[in-house]
């Protein structure tokens, strides 16, 4: 049995990968910002803990976040949210989670980020979209300085479908769809097989099996 600890809990992928982990006997807890959420959290089989990653210092995330096995990014300003919050959520969040887990000794650490990351938005991209790519491009350029258990996981256009069990894992995909629950079985699998560690891999709806996806990135 192992803790893991999810920065925006309350999303739609943290809370699949929450009920994913907690079935499977880890013990989960997710950062949610504001109450209203907590009983999601709680149906999913995790401990839901109040901490606004946009006020806090690292001393007490790190505080949160102690004793943990693996931390998973998954936090985001989410759709209406202006550039201002993409820099301050999405970037400003990440570097904050990965300081508090080098402050408490938490090596294994997950990042969420999006396909099309790692480049600028192509021109004349509306400003929001360019500003969440810039976000997630610096916040995977922060965490691969960091000597850290690292994976960044890049999901490609998100579906609230049901899942299909196959995917393809790979650093450079085609673009394409994956659905949320799938993106969620990917994590899970990362963390549970300790996979992928330093890499930075792409994710659509493919034709290999979940589990063997990941394994091949088991070192």
């Amino acid at each position: 049995m192992t803790r893991i600890v999810i920065a925006g809990g309350h999303g739609q992928i943290a809370l699949q990968l929450a009920a994913r982990l907690s079935a499977a006997g880890h013990i989960v807890q997710g950062l949610i910002r504001r109450p209203d959420g907590a009983g999601d959290l709680v149906a999913a089989g995790a401990e839901p803990v109040l901490f606004d990653l946009e006020k806090a210092t690292a001393q007490e995330l790190a505080a949160v976040i102690r004793g943990a096995d693996a931390v998973v990014f998954a936090a985001g300003a989410g759709a209406g949210s202006g550039v201002e919050r993409k820099y301050t959520v999405d970037l400003g969040g990440s570097v904050l989670l990965a300081d508090a887990a080098e402050l408490a000794g938490v090596r294994r650490f997950v990042q969420v980020s999006s396909m099309g990351a790692g480049a600028p938005a192509a021109p004349g991209s509306e400003p929001v979209w360019a500003a969440y790519l810039d976000a997630k491009t610096k916040a995977e350029d922060d965490l691969r300085r960091r000597d850290l258990d690292w994976t960044i996981l890049r999901p490609g256009s998100l579906l609230n479908a049901p899942a299909l069990g196959q995917v393809d894992l790979a650093p450079h995909t085609t673009r394409g769809t994956v659905p949320r629950a799938d993106v969620a079985h990917v994590l899970a699998e990362l963390l549970d097989q300790g996979a992928a560690l330093q890499q930075t891999l792409e994710l659509v709806s493919g034709a290999v099996p979940v589990f063997q996806a990941v394994q091949a990135w088991k070192v």
